[in-house]
């Protein structure tokens, strides 16, 4: 089983070369083959870099899985050179960083970046390039970063006719409600969710760069988060926009989530808030639900594996978003009758929802890069937004999280695994088209 992170001078040394090793590369089969059989890459890894398109592409991908793959990653990737007879890349990466005697901009952004993702860069005040966004991503500690990348014109005229209407400039209005800390004398048993300011800054920038005008609200109680959702649901601008994103993080039970104060905001109520009754100006349009919560206390342990790839150690720095069992409020709130819309729709429709954990289980977050759920679904929607369906975005993002299996050997969390979920309601395609204008 693989250690977990490369060494920090081999980190440097890739993140210094990566505009180079993005140019010249060639990611072939015989590379990942060699990778392969050196154990540095799985089979699940090899095709996902090999599905890439282009050369770019998939030599990207490759230098952002290796700072993961454990302290033999680089090695074994600079023996793969020379077996590939890429020897300039190789003796480009070994060389030492004296002897060039060079340091580009780029190298100095990189070098001169906190380590931890919930620190951020002041001094850069410019737009990061291509280059120097892969390379800040390169660091294991922090989490992708890489720009939205943009839906094309001609996926957009092939698409648009069976999709939602996805026009607005804004795109539509997000919600993001964090709950990190907890008051310890109302809600003693709840710890802090170390790593979750990091999730709710990269929903925060992942939804701006899709256009989408977002506002974060850190620590409420559950009080707080009904007050809070009710007068988002209230907001006029509903009206002139095309969509609407939800995130809920905190601790959480099946069917419910935590506030600050140890009370339970129930989830059926937040759905309910959003329905074509209660928010008549989101009716057909798509609203998007994320929610970063245990739903239970288990831990889907898993079954020794007999067959099949190898699977990799995760990280450490792991906890559960585990709170303690409770009994959800049982107090509904009572609606005044907002009149019926002229054509009849079902009350709850448009709708998808993503869950970070399985019913009855406990959700995976890193003290450092945030949660599992909210790590892919970033990647994963920078990637692909452009032109995956929001839906089968959510399979990349549970297949992505099932590489995740082990921990180290004799931990409590030894060997278990998170599934994502996701339930849909919606009546058509649901593709995001970031970063494109239809012009009239």
């Amino acid at each position: 089983m693989l250690e977990c992170g490369m060494l920090e001078q081999d980190k440097r040394a890739l993140r210094r070369r990566s505009a180079v090793l993005c140019k010249q590369l060639v990611v072939d089969e015989l590379l990942i083959q060699c990778l392969q059989a050196d154990e540095i890459l799985t089979e699940s890894m090899a095709e996902s870099i090999m599905a890439e398109q282009t050369s770019h592409k998939r030599s990207w991908r490759l230098l952002l899985l290796l700072p993961k793959r454990g302290p033999r990653a680089f090695s074994h990737f600079c023996s793969a050179l020379q077996e590939t007879e890429q020897q300039h890349l190789y003796e480009l990466l070994t060389q030492s960083p004296q002897k060039d005697g060079k340091e580009t901009p780029a190298e100095r952004f990189v070098d001169s970046s906190l380590r931890l993702p919930t620190q951020e860069v002041i001094a850069a005040k410019r737009a990061r390039t291509h280059a120097e966004s892969m390379e800040f991503s390169l660091d294991a500690d922090s989490p992708i970063n890489t720009p939205v990348l943009p839906c094309a014109p001609d996926f957009y005229l092939s698409h648009c006719q069976q999709s939602y209407r996805m026009n607005s400039s804004p795109r539509g209005l997000a919600l993001v409600i964090s709950n990190v800390t907890f008051d310890p004398c109302a809600a003693p048993d709840l710890d802090p969710r170390k790593g979750g300011e990091v999730d709710d800054e990269v929903l925060r920038k992942v939804f701006t760069e899709l256009d989408y005008s977002v506002t974060v609200q850190r620590d409420l109680t559950a009080q707080g988060m009904r007050t809070c959702i009710e007068n988002f649901c209230r907001r006029t601008d509903h009206r002139t926009v095309d969509s609407c994103v939800v995130c809920l993080l905190s601790h959480g039970v099946e069917g419910a989530i935590y506030g600050t104060d140890g009370q339970l905001l129930q989830l059926d109520w937040v759905f309910e808030s959003f329905d074509n009754a209660h928010c008549p100006l989101l009716q057909n349009k798509p609203k998007m639900f994320f929610i970063q919560a245990c739903r239970g206390e288990e831990m889907d342990c898993g079954v020794e594996q007999i067959d099949g790839p190898p699977r990799t150690c995760s990280p450490s720095c792991e906890q559960r978003d585990a709170g303690r069992e409770g009994q959800g409020d049982a107090n509904s709130r009572q609606r005044g009758d907002l009149g019926r819309p002229r054509i009849k729709l079902p009350q709850r429709s448009d709708m998808i929802c993503g869950f970070a954990s399985l019913k009855g289980t406990a959700a995976m977050r890193n003290t450092k890069r945030g949660s599992w759920f909210i790590q892919e679904l970033n990647s994963t929607l920078r990637l692909h937004a452009r032109d995956t369906h929001l839906a089968d975005i959510m399979v990349q993002v549970n297949a992505h999280i099932k590489e995740r299996e082990g921990y180290a050997p004799g931990t409590a969390h030894h060997r278990c695994k998170e599934m994502s979920e996701f339930t849909s309601s919606l009546c058509k395609d649901l593709f995001l088209f970031p970063k494109y204008q239809p012009q009239y």
